[in-house]
């Protein structure tokens, strides 16, 4: 575990920092963007390979894409993030994202660290202050998963977000859950999401998460991957009780192989947010 410095900038208002500076409502995302590729066939899986080890300019493209669909949330956690290397034309992605989203706060988390041959990892885009950030490398049989630990509000009262990239295998799936639920226990608050690579019931009912009290929202009974035609449920939220979830829905956003998830929330009465100015 590290505790890391999450990156500000100085941004102008949006209509969304308009919309939401005093709302309680605050609108997350998850999405495992595949380092800007477009694949919307199995076949691209092979003709596109390329694009893992070498730049293209339709990326850049892409991440413009990318932005318009993040314009409108508060907290945006992304997988399969690249931090500046050759196939991302030495772009950082999750920052060009905070960029061009004109998000004030960015942390990217590199997981795998190939050098300028790849940087692969996660990232958080966030309107609101974070009280600070963590990153965790995850247990398993392979290096090169993590998660991304936020906590939001003030010393009495805290929201914990954490958005991960679970492995493909049941095994260090166990023992990745089994970590994660070390970072919740204490918290009342709690929101979990990500690329998890495993459906909702496995979570809930037959992994070290099962007795945390939390829960699913509707949004995970939508099938994300593959997103052209998706026929696999990957990418969830996983919800304290507390947390009352106004809304959740699944964009229609076929850029990926997988659909990105969205969920919004209402913090209780009292509880701080602190927005960008």
């Amino acid at each position: 575990m590290s505790s890391g410095d999450y990156h500000t900038r100085t941004v102008f208002e949006s209509t969304a920092d308009q919309r939401s500076k005093h709302s309680r409502k605050l609108r997350l995302l998850s999405f495992n963007m595949q380092a800007g590729m477009e694949v919307q066939r199995f076949t691209h899986y092979i003709t596109r390979s390329w694009q893992n080890v070498l730049p293209a300019k339709r990326k850049i493209e892409n991440l413009h894409r990318i932005s318009e669909l993040l314009r409108d949330y508060d907290l945006v956690g992304l997988q399969e993030a690249d931090g500046g290397s050759l196939r991302s034309g030495f772009i950082n992605q999750v920052e060009y994202l905070a960029t061009l989203g004109n998000f004030p706060f960015w942390y990217q988390q590199c997981t795998r660290d190939f050098g300028s041959f790849g940087r692969y990892g996660n990232g958080l885009l966030s309107r609101v202050l974070p009280l600070d950030v963590e990153q965790h490398k995850l247990p398993g049989a392979m290096p090169g998963r993590g998660a991304i630990f936020m906590r939001y509000g003030d010393d009495q009262h805290h929201l914990i977000v954490i958005n991960l990239h679970l492995a493909l295998g049941r095994r260090s799936q166990q023992q990745q859950l089994s970590y994660v639920r070390e970072l919740i226990q204490q918290y009342e608050h709690v929101v979990i999401m990500g690329d998890m690579n495993t459906h909702a019931r496995h979570l809930l009912d037959g992994s070290p998460l099962r007795d945390c009290g939390l829960y699913t929202p509707a949004c995970v009974s939508e099938k994300t991957y593959p997103s052209w035609a998706p026929n696999r449920t990957l990418d969830h939220f996983l919800v304290s009780e507390s947390v009352r979830v106004t809304n959740t829905w699944t964009p229609n956003f076929t850029l990926s192989d997988h659909l990105p998830v969205a969920l919004e929330l209402q913090l209780p009465r009292g509880f701080p947010v602190h927005r960008a100015n």
